[in-house]
Parts: C-alpha cells; structure tokens; sequence
C-alpha cells in the first residue's frame, strides 16, 4: 500500500509499503478514510524530529523512523484481533491517537495522556496517512451513522480544544482570549464557548482564519499588527485583563503575550507545540499570581467532542478548507499549509 513516510526533516516521501499485518490480541485494523494534517505534522515536516523517535525505538512501541505520519483519522473496522469485543468489522470509528501502558502511576489514575511512555499513533508508531493502520481496541470510538468521515476526522483536534477548557476550567461567565485562529485555536474557542464563556476574543493575524473564527463564535478578532492587543483587552474588561488565554499557536512570542493577556489570579493555558524556547520575565506571573496550566491533548475527551458535534454545538464541517489524495501530500497539503496558511485551516487526506 502507499503510505506517507517521515524519513526526517522536510524528508516526507509517498512510497509503497506493507499492508499492516493481522492484528494481534487487543488490537483493530482500520481502513482509512480520511486523515488530516495536523500542526504537529507540519512541525515534524518543517523541524522535526520532536516527538519521532530516530536513534532508539520507542520505549512502548518499539518503532523509530522511518514512520508513517497521520494521526487525526476515520475509517472503517475491517479487522479484529482477539479478545476485542467493544468493537465489530464494519463499524465506523475515529481513533484517539493515544497509545498508553496502562501500567504506570498516570495510567492507573485514568490521566493516560501523562503516561510514562505515551505513544502518538503516527509520531511514535505507524499512523494513518496510508490505506491501513493497526491501533489498540481501546483508541476506538463509534461515530454517529449520520456523521461524515470528513467531519470525524476532525474530532481528534476537537478533543484538544475541549480538554484545554477542561484544564482551565472554564466556567460560566468567564472571560476568555484565544491566542491563533488555526484547527486548534478554533476547536478552543468553541469549546470555550460551549461552556459557558460569555466572550471569547481571538488574536489572529491571518485574514481568511479571522473570518473563520468570527463564523464560528468569537466575540471579536483583534490582529497585534494594527492594535495594542494587551491595552485592548484591558480596555474591553474594565482594565482586569481576561480570566483565561489559551495560546494555540506554539510560538516564543505569543506565550509571553498569552501571560500578558491574563488578569491578576487569572489562567494561562498553554496548548501550543513550541519548536524553540521563549525568554520572559516571570515576575508577572509572581507578583500577579497568575496561573499557568498545560495542556496535552486529551484524557477521554472523544466521546465529549462527538456529542457535542453531533448537536451542533461545535462545528467540525466549516475548519476543513481541502480535500486531497495521498500522491498530491507534499504539494498540497504540506506545503499548501507551510505557504499559504492565511487561507487554510484543516486539509484532509484520502488514502483511496
């Protein structure tokens, strides 16, 4: 089968390799539908490696480079191994990407995103930017009958955005800044929204991703190149400052604005992947009490991001701005992304 392969830095070739075997006990064979390309994707591309194991296997999977990217993924079940029963052949899922001991201090108490050897499917073992994937039983979830396979493919970065306001947490009220208006930026605000924040403002630079969260809920978009945005945002909260930022975008500027952003005693939750370090002063975070939170993808969070999507009350379908064939990865979905990130958001993916 092809498959789209991660050799190393902006080193990613569609080659042809073997179909996945019969799955083992515990395990599923997935047909992929669709996969979308996700931003720790792009950073693996652009200045990886950062999660691909290369000069040892992974501790739990036993895999290192070359691995085949994709991780934000639907399909179909049309293998089982033994002893799974929470699934069938012929069921339609959406796989959390989370491959965990279950074993360790983290895992018993149910946290299995902090576990000591967490594995991402197409980071630390093969993923899903091929025509097949294996993954445990225990990553499956059943998506509605009514529900595409391009909108479940979302529910992946979904779960991010919702387990950051979970982290937070977001209450009634609150009010929130989301820092980037990419697929994570805009799963946060609408979560943030769906829990009950009574606004929610989004600092955005690119033009078409400002429409996108403006459509899909914010209060307003302010880009820092034509205002102050800390002065702004003091100005709209009568000089506090927000109750909780979100930085979405893994950049050495914006954590320092996202702890700006915050009110005193307020919340900072860091859910971006950063590629280099950030130099800040944290005497504001002392003398303000401010509190900073992280946030790694997600802890059960599935079955909330498929509800809710399902009710309408987050919308998966409007973040998918491509549709591609695996061959045409590169150039249009890559580099696509890398070059004109201004009007995309979420590119899928088809391995057929």
């Amino acid at each position: 089968m092809k498959a789209a392969v991660w050799y190393g830095r902006k080193d990613v070739r569609v080659v042809d390799v073997p179909e996945p075997p019969t799955p083992g006990e515990g395990w599923v064979k997935v047909k992929v539908k669709w996969c979308g390309i996700c931003g720790s994707d792009l950073h693996e591309y652009l200045a990886g490696p950062i999660f691909i194991p290369v000069s040892a296997p992974d501790a739990l999977t036993g895999s290192k480079a070359p691995i085949i990217l994709g991780h934000e993924f639907s399909g179909e079940v049309v293998e089982i191994g033994p002893g799974v029963k929470n699934v069938q052949v012929g069921d339609r899922v959406a796989p959390d990407a989370c491959q965990v001991c279950w074993e360790c201090y983290h895992c018993k108490r149910m946290n299995y995103n902090m576990c000591e050897k967490l594995a991402f499917t197409g980071l630390m073992t093969d993923g899903a930017f091929a025509e097949y994937v294996n993954v445990p039983a225990y990553t499956i979830y059943k998506i509605p009958d009514d529900m595409s396979y391009e909108v479940a493919a979302v529910i992946e970065p979904i779960a991010v955005g919702i387990h950051a306001v979970r982290m937070a947490p977001v209450i009634e009220g609150d009010i929130v800044v989301v820092l980037g208006g990419g697929t994570i930026g805009l799963a946060t605000l609408q979560a943030a929204k769906a829990a009950g924040a009574s606004k929610v403002y989004v600092i955005e630079m690119a033009k078409a991703r400002k429409e996108y969260a403006l459509n899909m809920g914010a209060t307003a978009v302010f880009d820092p190149r034509e205002v102050d945005v800390v002065a702004k945002i003091k100005e709209l909260t009568d000089g506090l400052g927000a109750d909780i930022t979100f930085e979405c975008i893994g950049n050495e500027k914006t954590a320092p604005l996202a702890i700006q952003l915050a009110r005193k005693s307020g919340k900072v939750v860091m859910v971006g992947i950063f590629e280099r370090e950030s130099t800040f002063n944290f005497f504001e975070v002392t003398a303000n009490e401010k509190h900073i939170i992280g946030s790694l993808a997600y802890n059960g969070e599935f079955s909330t991001a498929i509800a809710l999507m399902n009710d309408g009350r987050i919308q998966g379908e409007p973040m998918i701005t491509g549709k591609i064939k695996l061959d045409d990865i590169i150039e249009k979905g890559f580099e696509e992304l890398v070059n004109r990130k201004e009007v995309n958001i979420k590119i899928l993916v088809s391995p057929s």
